[in-house]
């Protein structure tokens, strides 16, 4: 019995100490979402980098409405300079719950799904700053290639209060 309690426990103070290490972030979304005026291309300002966007620049992503109320996501860019080869992903992506708007998800593989979290925009819809449910994953997008300065650090600062860490992005050269 004494075993059983001692393993017991040491697996909780294993699980709680992983947890305790893992950087804790705010992942809260925006409340209002207009789907229609959100969609369109965006341009990656910055990101955290991550395999599947591995050396990719000029990065763009675009979305459409589908009939079924999905939405179509085409992610696209160029392996290592503006001139390089195109690749191109496509997936789709879901408001699960409209009473969240801002908590997409989003699967370029079959069904396995991905949360898509929409933490910032504003009331243009020129920029925005995305993560997921992890601190893992960060994009600061625009609608267009280029974005000032003072807008791009009011968006790194913004990730930063959420917990980010900030210093892992990557400004993704455009076009």
């Amino acid at each position: 019995m004494k075993t059983k309690t001692l393993i017991l426990l040491s697996l909780s103070l294993m699980i709680f100490s992983c947890r305790s290490n893992k950087q804790m972030i705010d992942t809260t979304t925006v409340s209002e979402l207009n789907v229609e005026r959100y969609m369109g291309t965006w341009y990656e300002i910055a990101r955290f980098q991550h395999s599947f966007e591995k050396d990719l620049v000029g990065v763009t992503a675009t979305y459409s409405l589908r009939d079924d109320g999905k939405i179509d996501v085409v992610n696209a860019g160029y392996k290592h300079t503006l001139d390089g080869e195109y690749k191109e992903a496509n997936g789709k992506a879901k408001i699960p719950n409209p009473e969240e708007p801002g908590k997409l998800k989003v699967a370029f593989f079959l069904f396995f799904y991905a949360a898509y979290n929409i933490m910032e925009l504003d009331d243009d819809y020129q920029h925005v700053l995305i993560g997921s449910s992890t601190p893992d994953y960060l994009w600061i997008l625009s609608r267009t290639p280029q974005l000032d300065e003072a807008t791009y650090q009011q968006l790194v600062d913004e990730a930063k209060s959420r917990g980010y860490d900030t210093s892992k992005l990557y400004r993704v050269p455009q076009k």
